[in-house]
């Protein structure tokens, strides 16, 4: 009888063995698939080299497990609102000043995590080769955003064509020109109307994104220049609780790579200036 009760107790022992391997193995089996299993990244972009650069670190995301899926849209507010609504994880399109009105006037909580590139601001006029040349009175067409236009005025300013007086609020207005010895006129526009008042307006304040397709460089054909020495880069943004996730943060050093790096070196020169090392 004696071994009876301990041949069974050793069968018992031996399947609550098996049960916890199985078990352990289970859980090994769905820990694997979910360490494999991939994310998708929905970024939200306008137009070249924003596109470019995104579909160029797509391949090396994808090694990540990261399906980087990016959501191309026709004006410069839709990124910014997609995102707020968590319809897209990420945007690429905007420096920060301009991302931060967003806020401000949304009670949105969007953060840069990475500025990507400078994008060289420039004067543009179709009939004259210099500022020199622009005639008194002449319309100079901006972008209407509050955050481009004080871009605009301060890069006029930093070439000594008006004057301003000191800031005391986030951003530079027409209301704050002291100076304007040739009295020329501000016309705001519509960010994306900027490339079509190339023929209307006498001068033109533009990034090369929307210069590039009137073949014009900041090198080549700008009055007049920004350089780098500004908070204006070109950003990657995401909201406040998706910041820190592993998939951004990937995103973000894909981005930042030299493969980027050497891709603005050779394709845009002096139009988007690395703004990493």
């Amino acid at each position: 009888m004696k071994k009876v009760i301990l041949l069974v107790t050793l069968f018992l022992i031996l399947l609550t063995g098996c049960g916890q391997g199985n078990e352990t193995k289970e859980k090994d089996s769905k820990k694997t698939a979910a360490d494999n299993e991939e994310v998708t990244l929905k970024v939200a972009s306008l137009i070249p080299p924003m596109t470019e650069i995104l579909d160029l670190v797509k391949p090396k995301l994808a090694e990540e497990g990261i399906n980087l899926e990016m959501v191309v849209l026709g004006d410069n507010v839709q990124p910014n609102t997609a995102l707020a609504a968590k319809e897209v994880d990420a945007n690429f399109f905007q420096h920060v000043p301009y991302m931060e009105e967003f806020n401000r006037n949304n009670d949105a909580e969007l953060v840069p995590i990475v500025p990507i590139y400078f994008a060289n601001y420039g004067v543009y006029a179709k009939d004259y080769k210099s500022m020199d040349e622009l005639p008194e009175g002449s319309v100079i067409a901006i972008a209407n955003d509050v955050s481009n236009i004080d871009r605009s005025l301060s890069l006029l300013a930093q070439h000594g064509v008006i004057t301003l007086k000191e800031k005391t609020g986030p951003y530079y207005t027409q209301a704050d020109i002291t100076d304007n010895p040739k009295n020329y006129k501000f016309e705001e526009v519509d960010l994306l109307m900027l490339a079509r008042m190339y023929d209307d307006a006498d001068a033109v304040v533009m990034t090369p994104a929307y210069a590039a397709p009137l073949g014009l460089t900041p090198k080549s054909d700008a009055l007049l220049t920004e350089g780098v020495e500004n908070n204006f880069a070109i950003t990657l943004v995401a909201r406040k609780d998706n910041a820190d996730s592993e998939a951004i943060q990937k995103l973000a050093e894909a981005m930042t790579s030299t493969e980027v790096r050497e891709f603005l070196e050779k394709n845009y020169d002096e139009t988007a200036i690395p703004a990493f090392k």
